[in-house]
């Protein structure tokens, strides 16, 4: 069994950053994928990133590449997404993910969820 806590959420102006941070319970943190999904209100959750559980191999949406940051810490049983250049569209609640050995671009099939740290960029 692993719990997720996700944090680091808050307000902040276009064009500035935040670091989200995920800490997971659990021994065998370091055998999961873990992620990022967001949703927006009146939107369906969808991905933003994910990396393997050594840190070999990241994922990203499109719409993130370039700004946003995938790592993870498995001596801290921590996953973290640095956000720089954060622009009023990227307003969502930012949740946590945790997937048992495979890598993930989709929802369907995740193993563990956090329950969400809200992200809101002003203009």
């Amino acid at each position: 069994q692993v719990q997720l806590v996700d944090s680091g959420g808050g307000l902040v102006q276009a064009g500035g950053s935040l670091r989200l941070s995920c800490a997971a319970s659990g021994r065998t943190f370091s055998s999961y994928a873990m992620g990022w999904f967001r949703q927006a209100p009146g939107k369906e959750r969808e991905f933003v990133a994910a990396i393997s559980w050594n840190g070999g191999s990241t994922y990203y949406a499109d719409f993130v590449k370039g700004r946003f940051t995938i790592s993870r810490d498995n001596a801290k049983n921590t996953v973290y997404l640095q956000m720089n250049g954060l622009k009023p569209e990227d307003t969502a609640v930012y949740y946590c993910a945790a997937r048992a050995r495979y890598m993930f671009t989709e929802r369907d099939n995740m193993d563990y969820w956090g329950k969400g740290t809200q992200v809101t960029v002003s203009s």
